[in-house]
């Protein structure tokens, strides 16, 4: 997925390979031990051909043979943790970091106080140019409609995609749904769709997948149900927009810390993904609840705004041109 994103963007792209070494069986281990030192090899020859003034890192276990070979040629890095609490590979990897930049100021329980920067997220520029008038003529909505966005990453997330289709026609009668399902369960999502009446059909946007309309389809909603990812931490505050967030509970701690960090400040509420189906606690009552209550829906946008870092990637271009001339 990575190739295609970065090829998408027109920047040169070159593999490494890398392996998992922790949380793990140790035959795995061992097998993620052998991709990392081939990985570390590949990642020195990659250095000594472009001769970086600095290297950028992020989370997952593929940067942990460039971290490493940057450190042993004496290449300053710059890590950036996206969640708030890093993983096993990160950790790893800020120990041999320069800096550490951050999304929040909670990742500081974390990371060496003398290393962490909190830069806020890297949000991507068709954030910054997505109105709500703009968003809602992009998907022919009408101004005063309630608008409800639901997602769940490049795969989907098949717990709320089908708690979705389980109360589709009575969430349409809140709000116009706009549902990107991801690639997996598009034939499902778009065989529901076409069962339904022609005045809920008109107002069941389905989309598999979105790009760059993905700001758009943010901006013009009212309230967002999706998983907890890092990037919940920068656009759903960039554009202000209250979430009920489901984190995924097979990703370890992650999600589950990002989610409960935007619920403590008022812009998000979180329900665990083996209840969404619940008649008092799942995913239609907490939406409608939401929906039926602007009062409360203005209160978590004020509350996401106040989130809001809104330079993240140019604070973050900032600390790379840092460190590479403290390193000169």
């Amino acid at each position: 997925m990575e190739r295609d994103l970065v090829s998408r963007a027109g920047v040169p792209f070159r593999a490494i390979q890398a392996g998992a070494m922790h949380g793990v069986g140790p035959l795995r281990a061992l097998g993620g031990a052998l991709r990392t030192l081939r990985g570390i090899r590949q990642a020195q020859h990659i250095l000594d051909e472009f001769r970086p003034d600095v290297v950028f890192l992020t989370g997952g276990f593929v940067g942990v043979p460039v971290s490493v070979a940057a450190w042993a040629q004496r290449v300053p890095s710059v890590v950036y943790l996206p969640d708030i609490e890093p993983g096993y590979a990160l950790r790893v990897m800020a120990r041999l970091a320069a800096r550490v930049a951050t999304t929040t100021e909670a990742s500081s329980r974390y990371i060496a106080p003398d290393r962490m920067v909190v830069t806020g997220y890297p949000v991507r520029e068709a954030f910054a140019a997505a109105s709500r008038e703009s968003a809602r003529q992009r998907f022919g909505i009408a101004g005063d409609e309630r608008v409800l966005l639901i997602y769940g990453g490049s795969k989907g997330a098949r717990s709320i995609n089908r708690a979705v289709l389980t109360s589709l026609p009575r969430l349409l009668g809140l709000a116009i749904v706009i549902h990107v399902t991801g690639k997996n369960d598009w034939a499902e999502v778009s065989a529901a769709r076409a069962q339904l009446p022609d005045d809920q059909r008109a107002r069941y946007l389905t989309f598999d997948y979105l790009h760059d309309d993905m700001a758009l389809a943010m901006a013009a909603a009212d309230l967002a149900v999706c998983r907890a990812g890092a990037s919940t931490l920068g656009e759903l505050p960039y554009l202000g927009l209250p979430a009920v967030l489901v984190p995924y509970p097979y990703a370890w701690r992650y999600q589950k810390v990002n989610a409960q960090y935007l619920a403590d400040r008022g812009a998000a509420v979180v329900i665990r993904d083996e209840v969404l189906l619940d008649e008092r606690a799942g995913l239609e009552p907490q939406v409608a609840g939401l929906l039926r209550d602007p009062l409360r829906l203005d209160a978590m946008r004020q509350a996401s705004q106040r989130v809001a870092r809104r330079d993240g990637a140019g604070q973050i271009a900032d600390l790379l041109v840092e460190v590479s001339y403290c390193h000169d």
